[in-house]
């Protein structure tokens, strides 16, 4: 009996332990990239990106169910191919990356909708707005690399009014229409690195 109820003892202990673990991910930021879309003048698109970024997704789960997660963009680094126009967005009409050089968003839920199909929500903060958002997240698969890393893809899209953070710039045109739209497509394709359990 005494030997019974030792072996239960032990088992809810490694039981207790594993479910204590944690596992971290880190974002590689060489394979991995944050893009927006912007619309101009009504009838094009603006696409930009950000450079400089990192994040980190922690689970205690393999599968990434409710896992915390948080991105940190370094706003600076804004890039449209075109150095008048991304100073214009780093500047007090848009960003305004001297009182706010950083964009965070940090996780609330992560919820499978199919196989591969997830819902993240979350508080992105932006100009010193925090505000929640929802994203679309597609589950690309896991792999090893040549050299024993583990590693996870994921895309994932959404969009935000810039209106709400802020990012309320714009000039109207004779035609009617704005030169840069309210609406702003977000798509980030990330490639994480599995860190270690501790």
């Amino acid at each position: 009996m005494k030997k019974l109820i030792l072996a239960i003892i032990v088992l809810v202990s490694v039981s207790i332990y594993s479910q204590a673990q944690t596992t971290t991910w880190k974002i590689d930021p060489v394979h991995s990239s944050i893009q927006f879309t912007v619309s101009h003048l009504v009838i094009s698109k603006v696409t930009g990106n950000f450079k400089n970024f990192n994040g980190i997704l922690k689970t205690n789960n393999d599968d990434f169910t409710d896992p915390d997660i948080e991105i940190n963009i370094d706003v600076n680094s804004i890039n449209t191919e075109n150095e008048k126009r991304d100073n214009h967005l780093r500047s007090q009409d848009f960003f305004y990356t001297e009182k706010y050089p950083q964009i965070v968003f940090k996780s609330t839920s992560f919820k499978k909708i199919s196989e591969n199909k997830y819902k993240l929500t979350g508080d992105l903060t932006m100009r010193g707005v925090t505000r929640s958002i929802d994203l679309d997240v597609v589950y690309n698969g896991t792999v090893k690399d040549p050299w024993g890393n583990q590693r996870a893809g994921f895309s994932i899209s959404g969009s935000v009014n810039r209106f709400d953070y802020n990012l309320k710039w714009n000039s109207l045109m004779e035609a009617g229409g704005a030169v840069v739209g309210k609406t702003v497509d977000i798509l980030c394709n990330v490639e994480m690195v599995k860190q270690n359990k501790n």
